[in-house]
């Protein structure tokens, strides 16, 4: 691709996280390329393998084989607006539009961190280094180019990826730019939802969960991303620390998972993320005479609600999550055939798998988790005999000592014969 870039008289250069990970020796996700060319010319150049997107910074997506590569156009410095060839448009500080074209030594002050502005030349093996990446990945340093808190207006959001590069490199922040966050963070108030959801998955998806919360919070940045979970992990109710640590649990799974290269769901995320925020609100109405299982449902429809006013949640994964969530109660109900139906349910694995990461993180569920194990490994004479368990537990007493009761179905009355006239 940059073969055919040069070939047609354009300049074009890998740049950004491609050649950073080539630099430090890891596995590259992807690759950019940098061109002087404009949008519509590489449209021009590749046809209909080429795709153009996006309004705040228009590019080009192309497609080779399986692999789409995307190619931008160099932007023009702040102070070039007068004279680039395009558009800007910033509304207090903020960059909502971004088009104004210009040249490889005006495009590296556009780019965020010194080490995702090193330009790699085909022609001549080289690399090309204005902003001092090299020297910041030998100190193994993230920092922005230019003026932080300037940086941070201009797209609050460099705040979040400033914390998953750092995370996901091992990196530490230069002293100017971890200094600006505390300034800024409340920028991300004015993020759009559907955005911060995007950036939500980067942060928690990506191999790093775990380091990532860890930054979160150091920074006072997870409580943009989730404010009630936020709350409830600094509520001074939680001694023993049960809301972090299933929470911490929940992402080192993640991590996990990732690194044997199985699959993980968003969905699962959602309900782990939420969890402390459905499990509190459902106590309190609970207590107000609904039962368990539709007081975890109410829950989670009002916290998800609540949710997407700061991060949007698709519905595709958020009504998994509320499966998730009302499998919880549901699966504390262990006689007849109920446990047979949970089985077949198309939830199932998921309901169950959060089971045992609650009893994981300290959760009083280790019991119902354990029985779950069994009654899925065992033949029918087993659990037969798990099925005799459930009831036995389901008629032991209680904390206080009582019995649990099953409530008794009240027959119908039978309607009185009319009295002859």
């Amino acid at each position: 691709m940059l073969d055919t870039l040069q070939e047609a008289g354009y300049k074009a250069y890998l740049v950004g996280g491609g050649v950073r990970d080539l630099l430090l020796n890891l596995n590259p996700k992807d690759f950019d390329i940098a061109t002087e060319a404009r949008p519509e010319q590489i449209k021009e150049l590749f046809g209909r393998s080429c795709r153009l997107i996006g309004r705040r910074f228009r590019l080009a997506h192309v497609r080779m084989g399986r692999e789409i590569v995307e190619v931008a156009t160099f932007r023009a410095a702040p102070e070039a607006e007068e004279q680039g060839d395009g558009d800007r448009l910033s509304v207090n500080g903020r960059i909502v539009r971004d088009n104004v074209y210009g040249t490889l030594e005006e495009d590296v002050w556009r780019r965020d961190f010194s080490v995702n502005c090193l330009y790699y030349s085909a022609e001549d093996a080289t690399v090309v280094d204005y902003t001092g990446g090299m020297a910041d990945l030998k100190e193994r340093q993230l920092r922005l180019i230019g003026e932080p808190e300037v940086r941070y207006r201009e797209d609050p959001v460099r705040m979040l990826r400033a914390i998953r590069f750092a995370a996901k490199l091992d990196f530490k922040l230069a002293r100017d730019t971890e200094r600006a966050i505390d300034a800024c963070a409340e920028l991300l108030h004015d993020i759009p939802p559907a955005r911060l959801y995007d950036e939500m998955i980067k942060l928690f998806m990506g191999g790093q969960a775990l380091a990532t919360f860890d930054m979160l919070q150091r920074y006072r940045l997870f409580e943009f991303i989730c404010p009630e979970t936020a709350a409830c992990v600094d509520d001074m109710e939680d001694e023993e620390g049960l809301v972090e640590r299933f929470l911490r649990q929940a992402l080192a799974n993640t991590d996990a998972r990732i690194r044997e290269d199985k699959p993980v769901t968003p969905a699962f995320l959602v309900a782990a993320l939420l969890w402390e925020p459905v499990k509190r609100d459902a106590k309190a109405i609970e207590s107000q005479g609904m039962s368990s299982a539709q007081a975890v449902d109410s829950a989670g429809v009002d916290v998800l609600a609540r949710q997407i006013e700061h991060v949007a949640m698709p519905r595709r994964f958020s009504l998994i999550a509320r499966e998730i969530w009302s499998m919880q109660p549901r699966l504390q109900e262990k006689r007849g055939r109920r446990p047979e139906e949970m089985l077949e349910r198309a939830r199932f694995r998921a309901g169950y798998d959060f089971l045992v990461l609650r009893a994981e993180a300290g959760e009083k569920v280790k019991d119902e988790a354990d029985w779950w194990t069994n009654f899925q490994q065992a033949d029918e004479s087993q659990r037969a005999q798990l099925l005799d368990q459930g009831r036995s537990s389901a008629n032991a007493p209680d904390g206080d000592g009582k019995k649990r009761r099953r409530r008794r179905r009240r027959r119908p009355r039978r309607p009185q014969a009319a009295q002859p006239a």
